[in-house]
């Protein structure tokens, strides 16, 4: 959600994350977990704290 408010396209973070676009794509649906290194890349990538962009708990839908 975060990638897609900010407009940048998998590419582009893969190619600022140093990984291929499939593991974004694969990190998107929950189907592979970060090391923490790379958890802590893609927070700094967006600027935010690494929880807002994961949680051991499932976020809440936005426009409910």
């Amino acid at each position: 959600m975060l990638r897609a408010e900010r407009g940048v396209s998998r590419r582009q973070l893969a190619e600022a994350l140093g990984v291929h676009y499939q593991t974004v794509g694969y990190l998107e649906r929950g189907e592979y977990s970060p090391s923490l290194h790379l958890a802590l890349r893609i927070a700094g990538f967006f600027e935010v704290p690494v929880e807002v962009v994961f949680s051991t708990e499932p976020f809440p839908r936005i426009g409910r």
